[in-house]
């Protein structure tokens, strides 16, 4: 246990749950951020808590992919022009960790993680009584056309090789099994360890509230540098104030580059902008979230409408969304469930932070001991948030985590 004083940067799922770890040994804890807690990437996540996505976004053969994404700007996968110049050199580092033994070790290193995803997410949600908000519905991955179907066998291989647990269904039972679906899948595949957070950004909310509740403390106000002693930093500067501190995380999530870099490490974080659609009237509901994989997006049926979310989109944090991808999704959407009342929609795009290598960073810093780091984590940020808190939390406190750390570490490139 500890009684250190922990400054945590980030207020999406990554930092709350970081904050309510160290809350809970013992240490004060104070949360700072430019935005109200969960209205960065977590406000428009597919709420999936998928213990199954183990394997990294970068395959054999993505380099071939690279010419698509360029000409495609609607495709599952796209890179804006403008910003190949400024992207090249992660865009190299993603390439050169898309060989079938580097895949093979990610995966290993993504399971690691994953198996304890759930239960740390229902140890926080008990922990502030909001245990209703987690289904463990399990996931339903749905093709219409064949070739996609064959193409992800090796998917299906690869999860194999890692335990994950799933059920490939018969055309004729896809329908039985969620009868919202249009008659179109003729293969589908059932995931029934993966679960579902009823609603993300009240989720994080509700978190944030019950460490506020016992003591936490939460700044809104944008960090702009530290104040760095003999042994690391001694204080954070946010919003013209100085705020002092034992020990500083950086769960900043896109934001995370700059702030690292400052404590000094340089690492190859970018940004995947993912789009998504909400009806809160859509008039169809699935009894479990889905996954679209001739299309490769996640619908899931939130509390506050039913969510189209995905996409990857490669272009910074400055260049205006695109809305034309939510339109593709909501497209493919209507294709799925037949016609779907649109009053009320809401469009959204957010930054997912991400590591060339598909693998967050979840590590003591290197240079200064009393520095922490939570970030990165792609596709798979509101499910890896909890176990991020608690791994960083064990750090703090001189636990084991239970899982080898090297491949996580900050300063692995």
């Amino acid at each position: 246990m500890g009684n250190r004083h922990f400054i945590v940067i980030g207020a999406g799922i990554v930092g709350i749950s970081t904050a309510l770890y160290l809350q809970k040994d013992g240490n004060r804890v104070t949360v700072i951020d430019g935005r109200d807690p969960g209205e960065g990437t977590s406000k428009g996540n597919a709420a999936v808590i998928a213990t199954e996505s183990c394997i990294p976004v970068a395959t054999p053969g993505i380099l071939w992919d690279v010419p698509k994404m360029l000409m495609d700007p609607l495709g599952p996968l796209a890179i804006r022009w403008a910003y190949l110049p400024k992207i090249a050199p992660w865009l190299l580092r993603f390439v050169a960790n898309s060989g079938e033994k580097r895949v093979e070790q990610i995966s290993i290193t993504l399971r690691s993680a994953l198996v304890q995803a759930l239960a740390a997410h229902k140890e926080l949600a008990a922990l502030a009584n909001q245990s209703l908000m987690i289904k463990d519905t399990g996931w339903l991955g749905v093709f219409e056309k064949d070739e996609k179907f064959q193409s992800y066998q090796w998917d299906l291989a690869l999860q194999k090789r890692r335990g994950v647990n799933f059920q490939v269904l018969k055309k004729e039972e896809i329908r039985q099994f969620e009868p919202s679906l249009q008659p179109i899948y003729s293969h589908a595949v059932y995931y029934p360890e993966n679960s579902f957070v009823t609603d993300n950004f009240a989720l994080v909310q509700r978190l944030a509230n019950h460490f506020i509740a016992n003591g936490g403390k939460i700044v809104k106000a944008d960090v702009t540098g530290f104040e760095i002693g003999a042994e690391g930093p001694t204080a954070v500067n946010a919003g013209g104030q100085s705020y002092p501190c034992d020990a500083v995380v950086v769960a900043a999530g896109a934001w995370s580059k700059k702030l690292s870099a400052m404590l000094g490490h340089k690492v190859p974080l970018d940004t995947e902008r993912g789009y998504h659609v909400t009806l809160p009237n859509a008039q169809k509901r699935p009894r479990m979230p889905l996954y679209s994989g001739d299309h490769s997006f996640a619908i899931t049926p939130l509390d506050v409408g039913l969510r189209f979310a995905g996409t990857v989109e490669l272009g910074g944090l400055e260049a205006e969304p695109n809305y034309a991808r939510a339109q593709k999704l909501m497209n493919h959407g209507k294709r799925m469930f037949g016609e779907l009342d649109e009053t009320g929609r809401s469009d959204w795009m957010g930054f997912r932070p991400s590591m060339p290598d598909s693998v967050p960073v979840i590590s003591q810093g290197g240079r200064f001991k009393n520095t922490y780091f939570g970030f990165g984590h792609g596709h798979i940020g509101l499910t890896l948030g909890p176990v991020t808190g608690r791994i960083i939390a064990d750090l703090a406190a001189g636990r084991d985590p239970g899982l080898d750390m090297q491949p996580f570490r900050i300063d692995r490139f």
